[in-house]
């Protein structure tokens, strides 16, 4: 055993001071190993590891307790002394009474040992410190940054409105794919004069639930930092570490980008403590506890359009260019996120001979976007949005699963509440709110919610996959009967008199949406549109038949109002297929006449004919009354539009004879204003006249405000063609006003009033006012009406 010297302090000490400031060195880390064995036997030395502080006294203190153990654990002795022979300088040997004299002014840099008197004037210097550590950790800039100058301006924005006392957080939040670290760090590679002493960086790992190991936690990312800046030793407690970091950083101006993370937790001991600082977090979820704590956040959406093309063009310029059609499509059916479109980029890259309708034409069918576009052979977008559900708490997964089965693109806490198990809209509401901080819910309106186009995917191949078919069966058989009870709520606002008898016990399967007033009814038809045709089609699909022409019908204000040509039909076809597979004549009838009107609107004449006589004869079978005298007045509407007048005003005559034979009181006023509007054709103006105001007095009375409105705007116009050009232009005004707010509220007829309004003054000799209304009403019907939009451009240039 190698036996150790009286100076075995001083000689470690000496070892200590030299090797300090490199604590990454052989000797230092040799030394830090050596502390920690020896700790395990004496406490003491374990408390003092690390040395707290960086001078001299600290050392002096762990040497002698090292010394100390030495003297009676002969493993510790035998370890102090190997090191010390392969690490401490070499001193000469001094003889008895020699005494050193440093004498003038000189001077001694660095560690130095003496073991006898010092005489003279000195001055010990200690070595200069090496410069601080400068990081500049983040990820280089990418060429494909496009169309971000408003989100970069936003950030620009946040960041000169935060007060210049405390520490700045902002987070950037959104969809996976969205393209928030690209954001981020073209930022703060922007903003690096503001933080001379450097730009952190770290991954906290969202994506690392790919493959099971969880986000990281702050614990390493902290260890990492500090070393980055030069800290000499780095505490192993994690609170001790987040202490030191903000201690370190006190007084400097970094820059640090936290990416991916996935909690506030996991966040909150990596912030800086400099008001001088800014910390950029990107996270898929909200984050809502660092916004509570006074976080800045930056909700980032898509691509605009024209960015996403010229991302996709990126892989093939000429032919994106050249389909510009086609790249619209793809760009679409990417949702213009920004990963999605720049893989389908490098897919046209990697095929050059692709045509991008081939393209197009892959995404929009089979696995589409979320499966087909591939990185390394991985759907990588699947993989993100998997690893997002995979963090959703019980009830918010279940609830992400059952949206995906809905044949729905918005959503409701009504209809939700709906298909959760125990129908409760609270625990629907909690479910929501934990999507929508996922991001991977959006909300679109009051109330309403709906998935991007690509989460939407995931989503429902996620139900399809996961649930049962007992499960799927249920879901969408609460979704149908919410729809049904919403829908006849809204019909029973708009239309009272159009409920067939009996047809309410169909109704009251689900609670429905409350709606109130017209307005609210409107609004709720217009939105769930589409969930509305999607339920009947699934009922088409199930089988379940009076459910389908059931809903068909009482969705008939929806028809009557935003006349939706295309879903008109196809919904009335399915309807009356479903009727007669339910052997019902009274649903059979009802298919027949509404659909009757939709073939009709849409210049299907000889169909709506059938329609309408098929619908005449079973009603008289029948002895149905009111529904004969609904077909002969379709038929005279068609008479009318075809202009065959003398037979269009027997059919109204005759129709107006069997409504008020039943005392049906709105469907006569309905008749008498089709029999205005044959006086109108046949340039009858007062006999119009006459007939459209008794019609419009019978509405008023009966509440129909909508019909009421109709009837006088023709009242109005046909009293600007009588010549009676005041009355006419104050009446086409009025209803103008109801037809764009209220409970009347209708494009289609907003159209019409503007036209005629444009015709009342073309016939006083004004053409500016003329091609003023011709213009708004074209516009109106650009998006309605094709054959009544190319009228209008016919009008404009005969002025």
């Amino acid at each position: 055993m190698r036996s150790l010297e009286p100076d075995t302090p001083e000689a470690l000490l000496a070892v200590l001071a030299a090797c300090a400031d490199q604590p990454r060195s052989a000797a230092w880390q040799e030394f830090a190993d050596l502390v920690r064995t020896a700790g395990r036997t004496d406490a003491r030395l374990a408390r003092l590891w690390p040395p707290q502080g960086l001078g001299p006294a600290a050392w002096r203190q762990l040497a002698h307790e090292l010394h100390d153990l030495t003297l009676h654990d002969a493993d510790a002795e035998r370890a102090v002394a190997d090191y010390l022979h392969r690490h401490a300088a070499p001193v000469a040997p001094i003889a008895p009474g020699t005494v050193n004299v440093i004498s003038g002014e000189a001077v001694l840099h660095g560690p130095s040992v003496q073991s006898r008197d010092i005489h003279g004037g000195i001055h010990f210097h200690p070595p200069p410190p090496p410069p601080r550590p400068r990081p500049q950790q983040l990820p280089p800039l990418t060429p494909r940054f496009v169309g971000r100058a408003q989100d970069l301006r936003a950030l620009d924005e946040l960041r000169a409105r935060h007060p210049v006392h405390v520490p700045q957080v902002l987070v950037i939040s959104g969809l996976a794919g969205v393209g928030k670290s690209t954001l981020a760090t073209h930022w703060l590679h922007a903003l690096e004069s503001a933080f001379p002493d450097g730009l952190l960086h770290a991954d906290l790992g969202g994506r690392s639930l790919i493959g099971g190991d969880g986000p990281v936690s702050p614990a390493p990312v902290l260890e990492a930092f500090l070393t980055a800046l030069g800290a000499p030793s780095v505490p192993a407690d994690p609170a001790q570490r987040s202490a030191l970091w903000r201690s370190i950083t006190s007084d400097l101006r970094l820059g640090v980008l936290l990416d991916d993370a996935v909690t506030a937790e996991q966040v909150r001991p990596l912030l800086l403590s400099a008001a001088s600082g800014l910390t950029v977090v990107t996270s898929r979820n909200s984050l809502t506890g660092l916004r509570i704590e006074g976080a800045d956040v930056h909700r980032l959406e898509g691509l605009a359009t024209e960015p996403a093309l010229e991302l996709l063009a990126m892989g093939g310029r000429e032919r994106v260019a050249r389909e510009r059609a086609a790249a619209r499509e793809v760009v679409h059916l990417c949702g213009r996120l920004p990963l999605a479109v720049g893989l389908a980029s490098a897919q046209l890259a990697l095929r050059p001979h692709r045509s991008v309708s081939a393209l197009a034409r892959s995404l929009g069918h089979g696995a589409g976007p979320v499966d087909a576009l591939l990185q390394n052979g991985e759907a990588v977008i699947h993989t993100a949005l998997d690893m997002s559900y995979g963090l959703l708490p019980r009830e918010a997964a279940a609830l992400y699963r059952r949206m995906g089965l809905l044949p729905t693109d918005r959503y409701d806490l009504s209809m939700l509440a709906a298909i959760t198990e125990d129908a409760s809209a609270q625990r629907a509401d909690t479910a929501v709110h934990t999507l929508v901080e996922a991001n991977l819910l959006e909300e679109t309106g009051p109330g309403t919610y709906g998935f991007h186009t690509l989460v939407w995917s995931h989503a429902h191949r996620t139900g399809a996959e996961r649930e049962s078919p007992e499960e799927r069966d249920r879901v969408l058989n609460r979704f149908v009967d919410w729809c049904l009870a919403t829908a006849a709520v809204a019909e029973g606002i708009l239309v009272p008199s159009h409920r067939l008898p009996g047809h309410d016990q169909f109704l009251l399967n689900a609670t429905p949406t409350l709606l109130n007033g017209p307005e609210e009814a409107l609004a709720w038809l217009d939105t769930y549109r589409n969930a509305l045709m999607g339920a009947v089609r699934h009922c088409t699909h199930a089988g379940w038949h009076e459910r389908c022409w059931r809903l068909t019908d009482v969705m008939w204000p929806l028809f009557l109002r935003f006349r939706p040509s295309g879903m008109w039909l196809e919904a009335h076809r399915l309807g009356l297929d479903a009727a007669r597979r339910s052997d019902s004549r009274q649903g059979t009838g009802r298919m027949l006449t509404s659909g009757a009107i939709g073939l009709r609107d849409a210049g299907e004449y000889v169909e709506a004919a059938r329609w309408y006589r098929q619908a005449l004869t079973l009603a008289t079978q029948d002895g149905d009354t009111r529904q004969q005298a609904q077909a002969i007045n379709g038929l005279g509407h068609l008479a009318l539009l075809t202009h065959q007048l003398d037979d269009a005003r027997q059919h109204f005559d005759r129709a107006l004879h069997l409504r008020e034979s039943i005392g049906y009181r709105r469907g006569a006023a309905l008749s008498r204003r089709r029999l205005g509007e044959t006086a109108l054709a046949a340039d009858d103006f007062s006999g119009a006249a006459q007939h459209l105001h008794c019609a419009h007095e019978e509405l008023k009375s009966l509440g129909e405000s909508y019909e009421a409105s109709r009837v006088l705007a023709l009242l109005g116009h046909a009293l600007a063609l009588a010549q009676d050009h005041e009355g006419g232009t104050r009446r086409l005004r009025e209803a103008l006003t109801d037809f764009r707010a209220g409970g009347s509220r209708s494009e289609h007829w907003e159209g019409r009033c503007l036209e005629w309004l444009g015709t009342a003054a073309e016939s006083q000799g004004d053409p500016a006012t003329a091609k003023q209304c011709y213009s708004a009403a074209r516009d109106l019907f650009r998006r309605l009406s094709p054959t009544d939009m190319e009228r209008l451009d016919d009008r404009l240039r005969q002025l």
